[in-house]
C-alpha cells in the first residue's frame, strides 16, 4: 500500500469515526423544548452580575496562586535532571524556593493571607 493509500484510508476512517459519533449522539439524546436564558448554577438564582469586579484581596491570592502553581512547573522537569545536572541544580531549586518564600513572607506580612 502506497502513502497515499495509507493516507486516504486514514482520513476515511477518521470521518466514520466523528459521523458514527455523532450518529450516536443522535440517536441517544432526550428530547425537550428550549433553555431557559439563565446561567446555570445549581439551580440557585444568580445574586450577582457575571461581569461584576472582584475585591482587591483576591488579587494578592492570585498572585501567591500563580507563585505557587509556577513552582510546581518547574519543579516538575527539576526533579526529571537532577541526578544529571548534580549538587548545583539542588542549590538553585533552593535559591528558587528562597524567592518564593520571599514573596510568601511579604503577602503574609501585608495579611493577604487573613481572611476577616
Amino acid at each position: 500500500m502506497s502513502g497515499f493509500t495509507a493516507a486516504l484510508c486514514l482520513l476515511g476512517v477518521a470521518v466514520l469515526a466523528v459521523a458514527g459519533v455523532y450518529g450516536a449522539a443522535r440517536a441517544f439524546r432526550v428530547p425537550h423544548g428550549p433553555l431557559p436564558a439563565q446561567p446555570f448554577g445549581s439551580g440557585l438564582e444568580p445574586a450577582e452580575h457575571a461581569v461584576s469586579r472582584f475585591h482587591v484581596r483576591w488579587y494578592t491570592v492570585t498572585m501567591l496562586f500563580l507563585a505557587f502553581d509556577m513552582e510546581m512547573v518547574f519543579m516538575y522537569p527539576w526533579t526529571l535532571v537532577i541526578s544529571a545536572m548534580g549538587p548545583s541544580a539542588v542549590i538553585e531549586m533552593f535559591v528558587f524556593l528562597a524567592v518564593l518564600l520571599a514573596g510568601v513572607v511579604y503577602a503574609w506580612r501585608e495579611g493577604a493571607l487573613r481572611w476577616a
